[in-house]
């Protein structure tokens, strides 16, 4: 057993053997801001074998964010204790000691078919406002072909923001509808979507990429830089109060997707592939607000209920 390696030390074998792994770059960078925060919060460099599970608890119990960045805390945390011992450069995994956070649960709500015919109309044009000395008027807004391809890609997909903003050119398969998507963990995967969107990304990339390079960035701001998850979330916000949609945001699109699939007749083990789940947990809450719909649409055209027989 090698003794004494020092927290810093270990972080920095750590990070060499996620490089080493292929870990994605954001899964890497996550990691990376939990050890500087907690390295920062012991303000020391202890050996491994000297941090306590209380000096977790306490560095976890003192940060001012939501329960599931602590939860990402504490897998970051955990997935270097585990190389630690891997490695026999401590003899105990301290993060299994300290009770992993729970997430707050929050309430899925997906778009109705109104909310995104909302957003495609409020791409073109700006709201009405008045200008001193002229009549209400309007302007044309930037990139409303580029925006149509987004949210018609996060609704029949399902990808996450980063898979989106991640999207190379030729990661596209107009000819057979797929799209290919490397997601958590630098996990392949193939997408399929419809001929409609298909239809939509070949116009976008006809009309507004026609001399783009296969290996550039899919979608890209109006400064020609690849699209990233900061100012896809400022575009869809926008697009959302344009058109009067609360809460508009990538996991939306994604809860839209997943829902309406189940809801259409698509099996669940299907879905998790596309989604890039690794367990059904979260296909499980799809497919129980689909049954729920399944249940009340029933109740309300069930012959026997409405024929009084």
């Amino acid at each position: 057993m090698k003794n004494n390696i020092s927290l810093s030390e270990a972080i920095a074998g750590y990070e060499l053997a996620a490089q080493a792994r292929r870990l994605s770059e954001k899964t890497i960078a996550d990691y990376q801001n939990t050890f500087n925060k907690f390295t920062l919060f012991l303000d020391e460099d202890p050996s491994l074998d000297e941090i306590t599970p209380d000096d977790v608890r306490r560095f976890l119990a003192g940060q001012a964010v939501s329960k599931k960045t602590l939860l990402n805390y504490h897998t970051g945390l955990s997935a270097l204790w585990t190389w630690a011992v891997e490695e026999e450069l401590t003899g105990r995994h301290l993060l299994r000691r300290v009770e992993r956070p729970q997430p707050e649960k929050r309430a899925i709500v997906p778009y109705t078919e109104d909310d995104v015919k909302k957003m495609l109309a409020a791409l073109g044009k700006s709201r009405p406002y008045w200008r001193a000395g002229q009549a209400l008027t309007v302007h044309s807004l930037p990139n409303p072909a580029r925006n149509r391809a987004i949210i018609l890609a996060l609704i029949d997909t399902g990808l996450r923001a980063s898979e989106l903003c991640e999207l190379r050119i030729h990661h596209l398969d107009l000819r057979n509808r797929r799209v290919r998507v490397f997601g958590k963990g630098a996990k392949e995967r193939v997408v399929p979507f419809s001929p409609r969107t298909g239809q939509v990304l070949w116009r976008y990339l006809k009309n507004e990429r026609h001399d783009a390079l296969a290996s550039e960035p899919l979608f890209i701001t109006t400064e020609l830089k690849a699209l990233d998850r900061h100012v896809l979330r400022q575009t869809l916000e926008r697009i959302g109060r344009r058109a009067e949609v609360p809460d508009v945001n990538v996991h939306r699109f994604r809860h839209t997707f997943a829902i309406n699939y189940l809801r259409n007749g698509g099996d669940p083990w299907s879905l998790q592939l596309m989604l890039g789940h690794s367990t059904l947990d979260m296909v499980r809450s799809y497919l129980a607000i689909a049954q729920a719909d399944l249940d009340a649409n029933h109740r309300l055209a069930s012959p026997v209920a409405n024929w009084n027989i």
